[in-house]
């Protein structure tokens, strides 16, 4: 895979689209099922905490680290800190 510096400008923004699509997917899945999730829970389920809490709740986790790693591009500070590291080794 082609680091950011070897990139056109176009593939670039392919890759961050590709990205943001995936993102859009997981928020949507997230609203749409958890949605659904405390209808059902509401409607057949006991009093006290909701199992759709715990769902919600583990899943919403996951949505922010994905959230973040498209925030960070994780790809890219993974490449920076590889350049970092060489460059301390010849540096060294």
């Amino acid at each position: 895979m082609k680091n950011d510096e070897e990139m056109e400008p176009s593939e670039l923004a392919q890759r961050r689209a590709k990205y943001f699509t995936g993102l859009a997917w997981h928020i949507g899945a997230f609203v749409i099922l958890n949605a659904m999730f405390w209808t059902l829970d509401l409607v057949i389920g006991q009093s006290g905490v909701q199992w759709a809490f715990w769902i919600t709740g583990f899943w919403g986790v996951a949505l922010a680290f994905h959230v973040l790693a498209y925030m960070i591009d994780g790809r890219q500070l993974e490449h920076r800190k590889a350049e970092q590291y060489m460059n301390q080794m010849h540096g060294a």
